[in-house]
């Protein structure tokens, strides 16, 4: 049975989920030694520079009274810092969100006031023998430093449509296609990227019909794009500038496929003078279409579907 593709939501909930399980127990633990000296400042200083070190990918650790007033100082790997004492952490993301009754609560991302970063904050109630609430600890973790080794994130194939700039959705029926140098040779233009796909490892490629450009990717060179004017889109020796590759065996796009979505990108370029397409997108790897039309709406689509709604969906759909 097919695994169900997992949302970008779920993804970063599963990483949640395994950080808030590794910091519930030491938390917990340094909770119940926080406790018994909970109005002594001092004493509360040297436990928590003590528990900052069963919590080695903090950055800080403090205490803070109901009211989210810090009560004691930040315990850092530098010492203890002791000007942050009185500090008024109530406003803070971590401390507006519902604050645990019981255990510990790790707070969503945000960006710290000092050091401008992506940050997560974990608070942990601190009770009295009698159950009474005293406070909770809390403390402070860089993104950057935290060990987050579940699997990189997989982009969904679906299809997904974007809304763009208002302004340019209001003016669209006060605009009319200019034809550009690319309208003008697109034949020539599209014999010359289907070329570079099917046998010069060219992956990706954005067309820019409007300004007469393209951006490629290639596989031997994957981590810079390379940006054609319209001279070198015109000029089939441009191929000779790419080495000859074998097309890739994990493509999820058909070879044959390519030219039928480069002919679709041409269609829906010429459909109307007030409602057509500005750019069109191919990525061979992950089969993904994209669109951008003159409204500044933009569809993301596997390529089969694409292929598969045809012409008529976007007369239709105008």
């Amino acid at each position: 049975m097919e695994q169900a593709a997992v949302t970008l939501q779920e993804s970063i909930a599963r990483q949640r989920k395994e950080l808030s399980d590794v910091l519930q127990e030491p938390l917990q633990q340094l909770a119940a030694r926080c406790m018994p000296v909970w109005t002594d400042r001092a004493q509360l200083d040297r436990v928590l520079a003590a528990g900052l070190k069963m919590l080695p990918y903090g950055r800080s650790l403090y205490a803070l009274d109901t009211s989210g007033i810090q009560i004691s100082s930040n315990a850092s790997a530098e010492g203890l810092i002791e000007t942050a004492i009185g500090r008024d952490r109530s406003k803070r993301p971590y401390m507006s969100e519902v604050l645990p009754i019981a255990g510990a609560l790790l707070s969503e991302a945000y960006i710290s006031q000092l050091g401008r970063r992506p940050s997560l904050t974990a608070v942990q109630v601190v009770r009295a023998p009698s159950g009474a609430v005293l406070g909770f600890i809390a403390t402070d973790f860089d993104l950057r430093d935290l060990p987050l080794t579940h699997k990189l994130y997989e982009e969904p194939v679906f299809w997904r449509q974007l809304k763009g700039d208002p302004s340019i959705r209001d003016s669209v029926f006060h605009q009319k296609r200019v034809e550009s140098a690319m309208d003008r040779q697109i034949d020539t233009v599209l014999g010359v990227i289907e070329e570079l796909m099917v046998y010069h490892g060219v992956y990706h490629v954005i067309l820019h019909f409007s300004s007469s450009r393209a951006v490629v990717w290639v596989m031997a060179d994957p981590y810079r794009y390379r940006l054609l004017d319209i001279d070198a889109l015109i000029d089939p020796d441009i191929c000779l500038a790419y080495p000859k590759t074998p097309y890739p065996s994990d493509a999820l796009v058909p070879h044959h496929q390519i030219r039928t979505v480069l002919d679709s990108f041409r269609a829906l370029r010429f459909m109307d003078d007030m409602f057509y397409l500005r750019s069109g997108t191919l990525n061979l790897f992950n089969g993904i279409v994209g669109l951008t039309f003159s409204c500044d709406g933009s569809h993301y689509i596997p390529h089969d579907e694409f292929l598969k709604a045809g012409y008529d969906f976007w007369v239709g759909s105008k």
